[in-house]
């Protein structure tokens, strides 16, 4: 925690990350200066999760990034229709050429190029936006063919493929994270940085932990509702429950009152921050009369 400019994301990022996956991973980059890091060897792996973007075109997309597309694809490729016709996974892809429009490539948009403004998409002409070419279109599963499924919110999902059980857990993962309410095929161009951040939290959920892995989430609860907030904060504990450490930038006083530690940098930002100024349990930091954090603790706890 701590004010804007205090030094938390260079801790984290910058030394932290960079010098962790120096360790685990063997990369180049050069982490900030420090004098050193103790307890490495209580973690064997280190999962950096940001608001990048998920992907950079319309055709990158929640149910692609999560895997679960793979479980859905194969649900089409097991119906009698499909079997009869010879379809494969493949023709249920928009990535590959056989089943997807080939006007749009498969993004259900049409980019044009505007010579000193950015480009714009609009909607293909040629399949109306389905992404699929009409015979794909005919395959139905539960009255509901391939383009269908992509245009469900997370919620609905979860419900059509109750009796998938790898399908529904996938959907489930992101539901849980607070992500219910967007589109399996949404674009990831149209996703805020939260809402990517949590894509990526859901996917790495839905993967076996280790039980020594480290978590780093930068700003998890951006643009959150309340209840929201608790259901991530339940999976962020069940993680630890199972032997992980997660470690959060964040502002919102619900989560800071609801860690095991704190740590408050500052005292102010820029040149005047990248102190401790103090840490402790949040009864602990609220009870400092130097931490802005503290000061807002104080009301809540």
């Amino acid at each position: 925690t701590g004010v804007s400019g205090s030094g938390k994301s260079t801790l984290m990022i910058e030394i932290l990350v960079k010098s962790l996956a120096r360790k685990f991973y063997r990369t180049k980059e050069l982490p900030g200066k420090h004098k050193e890091i103790r307890g490495m060897d209580n973690i064997d792996k280190v999962i950096s999760i940001d608001q990048s973007p998920i992907g950079r075109t319309p055709r990158s997309n929640p149910a692609t990034y999560t895997g679960v597309f793979t479980y859905i694809r194969d649900v089409f490729t097991e119906l009698p229709e499909a079997k009869i016709r010879g379809y494969n996974a493949g023709k249920f892809s928009f990535n590959a050429r056989g089943g997807r429009c080939e006007t749009c490539a498969g993004e259900g948009m049409v980019r044009i190029e505007m010579q000193f403004l950015p480009d714009v998409y609009v909607v293909c002409e040629e399949c109306h936006g389905k992404r699929y070419q009409q015979d794909v279109l005919e395959i139905h599963y539960h009255e509901k063919n391939i383009s269908d499924i992509l245009d469900m919110s997370v919620e609905e999902g979860m419900r059509f493929f109750s009796r998938h059980d790898v399908i529904s857990d996938k959907l489930k993962t992101l539901y849980d994270v607070g992500l219910g309410y967007i589109k399996l095929g949404q674009s990831a161009t149209t996703l805020s940085g939260g809402e990517a951040q949590r894509v990526k939290l859901a996917t790495e959920l839905s993967r076996r932990a280790t039980g020594k892995t480290l978590y780093i989430l930068d700003e998890p609860t951006t643009g959150l509702h309340f209840e929201d907030i608790k259901r991530l904060l339940q999976v962020l504990n069940h993680l630890v429950d199972k032997g992980n450490t997660v470690l959060i930038v964040e502002h919102n006083l619900d989560v800071i009152k609801s860690s095991d530690w704190v740590i408050d940098l500052g005292p102010e930002g820029g040149d005047k921050g990248g102190e401790i100024v103090c840490q402790g349990t949040p009864k602990d930091v609220a009870k400092s009369a130097k931490s802005y954090t503290g000061q807002y603790l104080k009301k809540i706890i």
